[in-house]
């Protein structure tokens, strides 16, 4: 299967987005997109996420469009029927890894302890979110995990900022993070896409390490 970090090897960060007005998707996406930030994580908190994953999908095809906090298989029906081409857990159980794996679309379960990790390899999985990352332990915990599981790769999400990311991109096991800083509540608000397009550029500049198998 082809692996969610396959799908835009170039960018380090997956902006993890909220979408109030599934009017806004498009303009949104394709501001991401221009600063080069194609993989974009629709979060299904809202009652516009399908509508907006949908827009997306059909409208601005250069971008890379996924489905966050899918958290059931009904979830993972909706999101895939969307257009949604990978999808994000921010945790998982064995009915859900199973409607995830058996949807087709590459996948992160999210995980925040090392029995976590190892469970998902136990069942093939070595693509994995690390949530919530800033909570739950951070580089830190990360670089400890690095010795004893190094097949396990991650894209943290959860509190990382432009200041914090360079840390885990640094890591050998990580290989994107996720983030909401490109997306201030303002800029939003008034619908300033520039700004958008401007903040991912920053965001895209960000140098990551080469990992194995990327």
């Amino acid at each position: 299967m082809t692996s969610v970090f396959d799908l835009a090897p170039a960018a380090p960060v997956v902006p993890v987005v909220v979408i109030e007005d599934a009017a806004d998707a498009v303009p949104l996406a394709r501001a991401l997109v221009a600063g080069g930030l194609p993989a974009i994580e629709v979060t299904l908190r809202t009652p516009a996420a399908l509508d907006a994953i949908r827009a997306v999908a059909d409208g601005v095809p250069e971008a890379v469009v996924g489905a966050g906090t899918v958290v059931s298989a009904a979830g993972v029906a909706d999101a895939v029927g969307a257009g949604a081409r990978f999808l994000v857990s921010p945790g998982w159980t064995d009915s859900l890894l199973d409607a995830m794996r058996d949807s087709g679309a590459p996948f992160l379960p999210g995980v925040s302890t090392a029995s976590e990790v190892v469970a998902l390899l136990e069942r093939g999985v070595t693509d994995m979110k690390f949530f919530p990352a800033e909570a739950a332990g951070g580089v830190p915990y990360l670089t400890s995990l690095s010795g004893p599981l190094p097949q396990a790769r991650f894209c943290p999400t959860g509190g990382i900022s432009l200041a914090s990311a360079p840390s885990y991109l640094a890591l050998p096991n990580v290989a994107c993070v996720g983030g909401t800083w490109m997306l201030p509540a303002d800029a939003l608000a008034t619908r300033d896409w520039p700004r958008v397009a401007s903040l991912a550029r920053e965001a895209a500049a960000l140098a990551r390490r080469a990992v194995p198998g990327l």
